[in-house]
């Protein structure tokens, strides 16, 4: 299946927003998702490396603040 691989990336770092939770003051989201859009978000710097045996990963500062926007883009009201 053909897709656009930025626009999943984005949606993904969209839905982390609404599992995002705070360990020890860090914000942390579940990281059921697709693999390939993970590491994509990793490798820009908005989340920590999705390959580890934690069942969560941390987002960064940026990550946290883009994924906000990026969830009132695609799933806020108007």
């Amino acid at each position: 299946m053909n897709y656009d691989e930025e626009k999943v990336a984005e949606v993904v770092l969209a839905l982390l927003y609404l599992t995002t939770f705070e360990e020890r003051r860090v914000p942390r989201a579940w990281k059921g998702h697709d693999w390939g859009a993970l590491n994509r978000l990793h490798e820009k710097g908005f989340i920590s490396d999705p390959r580890s045996k934690a069942k969560s990963v941390v987002l960064t500062d940026e990550g946290m603040e883009q994924s906000r926007i990026l969830f009132n883009k695609h799933f806020g009201l108007p």
